[in-house]
């Protein structure tokens, strides 16, 4: 006979030759970027672009919420996922050209929501009761929607903006990222009850679509952007503690980063006097930070 103790402290089954699926929650304390600079075509073929404007969201601290799960067959193939939402807050950095004069202009955050997942299949090619190596194929979404209130002219005083204290809606950021994803999965027990894992993929490929809107203008832009070709990487980390032979917490680390390609993007501008109907621009994010978890497996 066999005490609860003694089962409550019993090795827990790390990967068996049977079906097995792990899912839980997570929070993740994260901070972020967002960057895209505007450049005007060339003014007569064989110049040079022109620069026109820099807007950096930086600062962009948040915090989310995420369901994960993967499921694992015998045969060593693999499903794995997560979805997550959550709200951070950001300031705004505009550097422009307005004709011969520079600007550069702060901003601060009235909203800021975030939304992602990625889905993945896999094949353990190594595995054995205490690791498990594998390679994947999959997809990965983030979102980033924000509103910006509020402007400080700091470069030029005679490009005014509003007056201290004003913290009248200015303009939104809308920002959608899509992109496929290969990369490397592995596990390891470490000990009897700690387990160290690692996912680390490449993006070959993104696709970017956003809105900008520039609220103060007389006349209201409306900035249409598209950006694709680009790359990008997302690098994740986690150390878990079994406490029963099922359940477990852990704490982790995540990098993730998006770009387009530089100056082959379309930007279309609504609003603009006059209108634009093709300039060039590169787009690009970044959002880093960590993140504790707590998970249920059943082999």
């Amino acid at each position: 006979m066999y005490s609860d103790k003694a089962t409550a402290k019993a090795k827990p089954v790390a990967y068996t030759d049977d079906w097995s699926i792990e899912g839980g929650s997570r929070a993740w304390l994260s901070r972020g970027t967002f960057q895209w600079d505007f450049t005007l075509p060339p003014p007569m073929p064989g110049e040079s672009a022109i620069p026109s404007s820099r807007l950096t969201y930086q600062g962009l601290d948040g915090v989310s919420g995420e369901l994960f799960a993967r499921l694992d067959n015998p045969w060593g193939i693999f499903l794995k996922g997560n979805i997550g939402v959550g709200r951070f807050k950001h300031n705004n950095e505009d550097s422009s050209i307005y004709g011969r004069a520079y600007s550069n202009m702060l901003s601060s955050q009235a909203n800021g929501r975030l939304t992602y997942y990625t889905a993945d299949v896999g094949y353990d090619f190594l595995r054995d009761g205490t690791y498990k190596l594998g390679t994947f194929l999959g997809w990965t979404y983030y979102g980033q929607k924000s509103d910006t209130v509020g402007c400080l002219q700091i470069a030029s005083p005679t490009l005014a903006c509003l007056a201290p204290g004003d913290r009248r809606l200015i303009g939104s950021q809308d920002t959608d990222w899509n992109a496929p994803r290969v990369g490397l999965s592995a596990e390891a027990m470490l000990l009897e009850r700690w387990r160290l894992g690692a996912d680390v993929a490449y993006l070959p490929w993104t696709d970017f679509n956003g809105r900008d809107h520039h609220l103060l203008d007389p006349k209201t832009r409306v900035y249409y952007q598209r950006g694709n070709g680009g790359a990008g990487v997302q690098i994740e980390t986690m150390l878990s503690y079994f406490l029963t032979n099922n359940f477990s917490i852990g704490v982790g680390a995540r990098y993730w980063a998006m770009w387009t390609k530089n100056d082959s993007d379309v930007t279309n501008c609504r609003g603009c006097i006059p209108d634009q109907t093709h300039a060039l621009a590169k787009y690009s994010m970044e959002r880093w930070g960590t993140f504790f978890q707590a998970s249920y497996k059943l082999n």
